[in-house]
């Protein structure tokens, strides 16, 4: 169940746990008074572990390219530095007009 954050009319804060489904109301603890639900910022969280990123679900024959391509092998890197070069070549003879 999530927790949220209330604040009662007298200026008391406190959280509560509720169902998602629940209406967002709560009284006080403090002093008895029905609170109003405020947005709070949340918990940060980190996944630790495999399994949480797209790339632990890769197949293996997409693996098996990137690595190839990770080592400058296969036909798609060599295309790729040589439109590179085509590009900068391009880029330093147009005269650097602006």
């Amino acid at each position: 169940m999530p927790t949220y954050e209330y604040l009662c009319p007298e200026g008391h804060r406190f959280e509560q746990f509720q169902r998602i489904t629940d209406e967002p109301r709560a009284r006080c603890p403090a002093c008895g008074v029905e609170a109003s639900r405020i947005l709070s910022g949340g918990a940060g969280f980190l996944f630790k572990g495999g399994g949480f990123y797209i790339t632990d679900y890769r197949s293996e024959a997409y693996k098996k390219a990137a690595a190839r391509e990770e080592k400058g092998g296969g036909e798609e890197g060599g295309a790729k530095a040589g439109k590179r070069e085509e590009v900068a070549a391009g880029a330093s003879s147009s005269g650097g007009s602006a």
